[in-house]
């Protein structure tokens, strides 16, 4: 797939309507950490992916040289732990388990950073259903998320897409954005009124997507 630069509007329509095609009956406010831990997934995959081309156009075959750089990026994926991996399996009946031990594998390889941020189960009969219709939820949500090319995708596209989703799910659960997260203007009003300085240490006891900590960091 040839990389694409997409605005955040384009990424925001493209997200939801990838996320929302997939879902059956499971309601919006449990799906919603299935399709934001499979869109940081593929996030993280495609800017591995990236990093690697790159790697091997300095390197060329010395694919030793090339894995040990990777280990030392921002976030590292071992073998067996891309969203292309995941989707070379997807026809296999255990693809939730799968996909359970892809995120551990990653989070095991980044503990400090990402311990704990796949908290969600892929193989859960009770969340998703049974296998038949969880595996048919999982790879359709997989197929749709391999249509989208995130390598040239910044941070902060990303985490407004984040945020973006998560108001969505809210709307289409039928609650309130402020009952999943701190509405932006909300958290940007409270992120002034603490008055960050610089070396100033933050506590939001009731974090959840860090919105407000990262607008106290801005």
């Amino acid at each position: 797939m040839t990389s694409k630069k997409y605005t955040q509007e384009d990424l925001n329509k493209i997200l939801w309507d990838a996320a929302d095609s997939s879902r059956t009956q499971v309601d919006a406010g449990i799906y919603k950490d299935y399709v934001l831990s499979m869109l940081f997934f593929k996030y993280l995959s495609d800017l591995s992916k990236k990093k690697y081309n790159e790697y091997k156009e300095r390197f060329g075959k010395d694919e030793k040289r090339i894995a040990e750089k990777m280990k030392l990026d921002r976030f590292y994926l071992p073998p067996k732990a891309s969203f292309d991996y995941i989707y070379s399996i997807m026809e296999q009946d255990n693809i939730g388990e799968e996909i359970n031990k892809t995120l551990d594998r990653i989070e095991e390889s980044n503990k400090g950073k990402l311990e704990g941020v796949f908290s969600v189960d892929f193989n859960s009969e009770s969340t998703l259903g049974k296998l038949t219709e969880r595996n048919k939820m999982l790879r359709h949500l997989v197929q749709d998320f391999a249509k989208i090319d995130l390598s040239e995708v910044n941070d902060d596209i990303i985490g407004n897409s984040y945020m973006y989703m998560i108001e969505r799910f809210g709307a289409d659960a039928g609650k309130k954005a402020g009952e999943f997260f701190t509405v932006r203007n909300v958290a940007s009003l409270v992120a002034k009124l603490a008055e960050p300085k610089p070396g100033a240490r933050i506590c939001d006891p009731c974090c959840g997507s860090g919105g407000l900590l990262l607008l106290a960091g801005e």
